[in-house]
């Protein structure tokens, strides 16, 4: 497995998330039969929920109320991730992306078999905001607790290191 850190400054009328870098993940998980299903579990056993399965929408938001994972089950994508003046990012199959709150994403392209399962720390919601941040979004982001470990590795992790987690 490959990670990269990335930290976003604010772009255009994308807050992103000045203390938290976005991880990303270069194959995460090996090549299963079902890695949606593998991912499901791995994000649930490192108290990540709320899983679902879907895409990336192909506009460009993000969330003020929760941390986001993402797991490439299947197919390949290119996102924008950090809003207009963010970073292009090729995904496939067994990556894995996480966002922390206010971070801009979406898809750019995608193949016709993309499939991702995401997921958010307890207790967080993933509202989701397409417009410039105000004081209480700022505020949200800011103050939002951090999750307990890392949705991959547990704890200590990839994720608690780069957040700096006290597990």
């Amino acid at each position: 497995m490959r990670v990269e850190t990335i930290l976003f400054g604010a772009s255009d009328w994308v807050p992103n998330n000045p203390e938290l870098p976005v991880v990303v993940y270069h194959h995460a998980l090996a090549d299963e039969a079902d890695l949606a299903t593998v991912f499901e579990n791995r994000f649930a056993q490192n108290g990540w929920e709320n899983c679902w399965r879907n895409g990336v929408f192909s506009y460009q938001h993000y969330h003020a109320g929760a941390h986001e994972v993402l797991g490439i089950a299947r197919g390949e994508a290119r996102l924008l991730i950090g809003g207009a003046g963010g970073r292009q990012i090729d995904v496939s199959a067994g990556d894995c992306i996480v966002l922390p709150a206010g971070t801009g994403h979406c898809r750019i392209s995608a193949g016709p078999d993309f499939l991702v399962v995401g997921a958010y720390p307890p207790n967080q919601t993933a509202d989701i905001k397409t417009g410039a941040a105000g004081p209480r979004e700022l505020q949200t982001i800011r103050a939002l607790p951090l999750p307990l470990a890392d949705p991959i590795g547990g704890n200590p992790g990839v994720l608690t290191d780069a957040w700096h987690i006290d597990g």
